[in-house]
């Protein structure tokens, strides 16, 4: 997962935390870890249950990660996911399994408008793991013949005792990155909580989870940067602050990563159903679910659609909840449902 990924990559929710190290209160103190992983950074801040030794947990991130990046990782040659783009068919690990599962549960949600097996369109258009080519319709019609995850199952093996992936066309290709960093976040999650860790922020190149209260015993404090081209700098320009906890948040956005061809801009954010990069006014879409994953996949999902269809979606499925950034003429406007807290801007 390489850095211009995380620096261009179009989910604009940059984490800034609004907790200290102590407060007024004896608890157990709150310990902050910043690094490098999946091309880019990672913040952490987490409460140290009492009498807890984590010293050894930077060490363990990084193995950590490296598990994540051997499995999802589209940019690392050896991982699963670079395997079976190569027309190989490697043992799958738990990892790779949960987030295809997770996965075929969003597209078969959105009618194929979230699609891991979109990833030959997503490389043509110069925005997956290819440079850009020159596109011609027949292209997108030869294409359109092997996208689809309908056409994508786990198998079992019996004689290896393995589980692998069976395409229904040799040419299919899978690209995670819509959800493989959400889901990051989320597995990372679960190892703090087996350490007895309960309250904590984990921000991974801009995806978050969270859970329980900060050192101020407040909910934690995200903002969203304002869905402008030429923002580039994560909290440079901040459009609104959300406050939430036990939650995922994650933003989309077609402002950070895209290109101008002929005076055309061109997204990255592609409709596997058309094969063609979406074009409305839909800036940025800020998801809130119960994990990263589905909050990552869902705010692909919102960009795809578009904001009538997006706000027809989040009407009706009150469990999840949306912040919605578009232009009307020079204005940016904001659509947002009941349950985003948001704390005004000083």
């Amino acid at each position: 997962m390489k850095l211009h990924k995380t620096i261009y990559k179009a989910l604009a929710a940059f984490a800034i935390i609004f907790c200290a190290t102590s407060c007024a209160q004896k608890q157990p103190p709150y310990t902050t870890i910043d690094g490098f992983a999946q091309g880019g950074t990672y913040h952490i801040v987490y409460q140290n249950p009492a009498n807890a030794d984590h010293s050894s947990l930077p060490d363990s991130l990084s193995a950590w990660f490296h598990q994540l990046d051997k499995s999802l990782s589209g940019y690392d040659s050896t991982s699963l996911v670079a395997q079976i783009n190569k027309g190989e068919n490697p043992p799958l690990d738990s990892l790779f399994i949960e987030c295809f599962n997770l996965s075929r549960e969003v597209y078969e949600a959105t009618g194929g408008a979230f699609d891991i097996s979109g990833a030959p369109f997503f490389d043509i258009w110069g925005f997956g793991f290819r440079e850009k080519m020159e596109i011609t319709p027949q292209m997108i019609d030869s294409i359109k013949q092997f996208v689809g995850m309908d056409k994508l199952s786990i198998a079992y093996d019996q004689a290896s005792g393995t589980h692998y992936l069976h395409k229904a066309d040799s040419r299919m290709k899978v690209n995670l990155n819509a959800i493989a960093q959400g889901y990051s976040c989320d597995f990372i999650a679960r190892k703090l909580e087996k350490m007895g860790i309960t309250s904590y922020l984990i921000e991974i190149g801009g995806e978050i989870i969270c859970k329980g209260l900060n050192s101020k015993g407040k909910e934690w404090s995200v903002a969203i940067d304002k869905p402008i081209d030429g923002n580039f700098i994560p909290g440079n320009e901040i459009q609104t602050i959300i406050e939430l906890t036990d939650a995922g948040l994650v933003t989309s956005g077609n402002y950070r990563k895209f290109y101008i061809v002929d005076g055309e801009k061109y997204s990255h954010t592609i409709n596997p159903t058309t094969g063609y990069p979406v074009k409305h006014n839909l800036l940025s879409a800020t998801v809130i679910a119960p994990t990263a994953a589905m909050a990552d996949a869902y705010a692909t999902y919102l960009m795809v659609i578009g904001l009538e269809k997006a706000k027809e979606y989040l009407a009706a499925t009150p469990q999840m909840e949306a912040l919605l950034v578009y232009s009307e003429g020079e204005e940016l406007k904001v659509y947002s449902t009941d349950g985003v807290h948001q704390r005004k801007l000083k």
